[in-house]
């Protein structure tokens, strides 16, 4: 319960990690606020059994409008917004040359994984400085950390999760004086598979990494729970690296 009674918005909530995500917080004790541009009823069912209160609603997160109703919204129902988790965002891109990225897939990608970042935190800073304290968490991705080893990558998604990191640095020193940490989580690849499987497959991605696995969804809301809770107090403006050892920072 190490975040008890924290109002805490996890953003892309109808994904398997934003599910995974919204249920530690559950577990720790926090009132969840469930935002995706669909309808989450899996993620919202499966909080709402732990017995902890929630509130689903559908925000597009690249939309300004959209995230200011997300913020209004959350403070009408419970009060406060402790805690934000930019997790929406598109990762499934199919690697292209330069030549051949897709415009419109490019500024898609920018939209949701860059703007809907600098959106949904310009959303909730006003309540956080009224509060006097807040923690936000933006995804970024280790995909930008290291070259494609001969393979084909995709440009605009290692664009954009290099940016989440340059505005989680950009907002920190602003926003410290308010009481507001605002970090950064970089995962490498969490496949969606159970932990036995991530743990026995996939060799040529386990070699990468000192500790010799494949992410699973703990190694993450782990982290998350940590820089939401009181542990992380001093803790601003940094990227953490949650990939086993695939690269070191």
């Amino acid at each position: 319960m190490r975040l008890k009674d924290k109002v805490c918005i996890v953003t892309g909530a109808s994904g398997w990690l934003g599910q995974a995500h919204a249920l530690r917080l559950a577990e720790e004790g926090a009132k969840v606020v469930l935002a995706d541009i669909s309808e989450s009823p899996e993620t919202l069912r499966a909080v709402q059994a732990t017995g902890a209160e929630c509130l689903g609603l559908m925000v597009d997160v690249s939309n300004e409008e959209s995230t200011r109703e997300m913020a209004e919204k959350s403070i009408e129902r419970f009060g406060r917004i402790d805690c934000l988790l930019n997790n929406a965002g598109i990762a499934h891109v199919e690697p292209r040359s330069i030549e051949e990225v897709d415009l419109n897939l490019f500024d898609k990608v920018l939209a949701v994984n860059v703007k809907g970042v600098f959106l949904c935190m310009r959303a909730v800073v006003p309540q956080m400085k009224q509060q006097g304290s807040g923690k936000i968490v933006n995804v970024s991705s280790g995909a930008w950390l290291h070259p494609s080893r001969g393979r084909l990558s995709a440009p605009q998604y290692a664009a954009s999760k290099a940016a989440v990191v340059g505005l989680t640095r950009a907002v920190c020193k602003e926003l410290g004086q308010y009481n507001i940490n605002v970090n950064c989580l970089a995962p490498s690849s969490t496949p969606h598979e159970t932990a036995e499987q991530v743990f026995t497959a996939r060799d040529y991605d386990k070699q990468e990494r000192a500790l010799g696995r494949l992410g699973v969804p703990e190694d993450l809301t782990g982290t998350v729970v940590f820089l939401f809770s009181e542990d992380s107090n001093f803790i601003t403006g940094q990227m953490i690296l949650v990939n086993g050892g695939m690269e070191t920072w």
